[in-house]
């Protein structure tokens, strides 16, 4: 078959490799320069490892990503890196349950109530019983309010604001169970783990067009889609066409989706996400800290990750690279700021962590993610739309179909993997 793929992330390169594969001509289409989605990255001139927008690993039991590593024989580097939360001014190491037993903040039955809570959902592999159960009725009743308040409440009001009381128990259970302590990244960073693999479906006759805008498909008599590249429109045909784009967007392409189609797409809903990279002299964590979780509802800041205290400064010569990151949704006033305003934001919070770090810093620039996080609310999995669509031989493959899991390209892998075997098998 003749396949066109709308966007060049994970789960459409993982969608094009498995095609490709199994002998079908892929056509990808790609707005940006260069593929990877939501892990997209970029690389300074003195760097010899690209950096990612916004901050990404893997766990060490992402079988389809790591899988696919493997099987076009890309390195893949796994490291224990120490995390942290921020919380009443101090930092904790809060990243094992001997840590959460010792930490200081609660007494002694909260430590155990708050242990046993995530246990249950830790070491439960039934998701589904859940998911009619919102999060945070859950976790006050089991870990208590005082635990909650102090270390739970910040980190879900922070991230999803106004949906943090709405969203499905599922959700949470699906970033607790799995979670490990050692976690994964591959060699050269993940614009490199795509643009490999982007080589790779090339040389089995695969095709990309970058810097394209795809500006309608339809399904009359034949699928089409239509696009511009280097300032020119074309029509193409197709046997068929996979759209990997968030919902909302592909109601945009798809002129031709019927309203009551429309209407429950619409009901998917999202935020953003949005990180500040701060390029420093000296490390930004005195402690060699990765990742530092603000568990305080004042913050601006959601989570602070230092990469070289995961990956070797060696490969960005010898630089610190610090993530300031948040979620949020489009319409909140910071995901308008520029650079130079919100640093300002941040760094009385910043230099709460690291006074000297302003005299480190050598450049700093900010990227945004207009739909980064889907929103997952009790009984989600009714709302996840079909892979078919109302289109004939049109299908939709996009990060709102991963669920129970939480977004990731691990999942967008596996997704691309599922979409191809459908595909293959139809």
């Amino acid at each position: 078959m003749n396949i066109a793929i709308v966007g060049s992330g994970f789960t459409g390169l993982s969608a094009a490799y498995y095609l490709s594969k199994k002998g079908h001509s892929v056509t990808v289409f790609e707005l940006d320069t260069k593929p990877g989605g939501l892990a997209i990255g970029y690389k300074e001139r003195a760097w010899n490892w690209s950096l990612e927008y916004h901050y990404h690993h893997w766990f060490t039991n992402d079988k389809s990503v790591l899988a696919l590593a493997k099987e076009i024989n890309h390195k893949v580097i796994v490291k224990r890196p120490i995390t942290c939360s921020f919380v009443e001014n101090d930092i904790y190491q809060l990243d094992s349950p001997l840590s959460v037993l010792k930490f200081p903040k609660l007494n002694i039955i909260n430590r155990f109530r708050m242990g046993i809570s995530l246990a249950l959902l830790r070491y439960n592999p039934l998701w589904k019983p859940l998911e009619r159960y919102r999060a945070e009725p859950y976790l006050k009743k089991t870990m208590g309010n005082t635990a909650y308040e102090m270390l739970w409440k910040p980190l879900m009001d922070n991230k999803l604001g106004k949906y943090a009381k709405s969203v499905s128990l599922a959700w949470f259970w699906a970033r607790v169970y799995k979670r490990t302590p050692n976690l994964a990244y591959p060699e050269g960073g993940f614009l490199e783990f795509a643009t490999h693999l982007q080589n790779v479906i090339e040389k089995k006759g695969g095709t990309f067009h970058f810097k394209t805008e795809v500006t309608n498909i339809s399904s009359d008599d034949d699928t089409t889609i239509k696009y511009i590249t280097n300032g020119k429109e074309y029509i193409k045909k197709f046997d068929s066409i996979i759209v990997t784009t968030p919902s909302f967007l592909f109601k945009k392409i798809a002129n031709q989706l019927p309203e009551n189609y429309k209407d429950s797409l619409g009901k998917l809903k999202g935020i953003a996400a949005m990180n500040l990279v701060l390029r420093l002299k000296n490390p930004f964590f005195s402690e060699g800290t990765y990742w530092l979780s603000m568990c305080d509802i004042k913050s601006p800041i959601l989570a602070i990750v230092e990469h070289t205290n995961f990956m070797d400064k060696k490969h960005y010569n010898n630089e610190h690279l610090v993530y300031v990151g948040n979620y949020m949704e489009t319409s909140d006033p910071r995901f308008s700021l520029n650079e130079n305003d919100l640093l300002k934001l941040y760094d009385p919070w910043l230099s709460k962590i690291n006074p000297n770090y302003g005299n480190d810093v050598i450049s700093f620039k900010v990227f945004r993610a207009p739909f980064a996080q889907p929103i997952v609310p009790p009984n989600y999995s009714k709302l996840i739309p079909s892979f078919h669509t109302p289109l004939k031989n049109v299908y939709l493959a996009n990060i709102e179909q991963v669920y129970p899991w939480d977004r990731g390209t691990n999942y967008a892998v596996e997704l691309g993997q599922k979409i191809a075997n459908l595909l293959s098998s139809s």
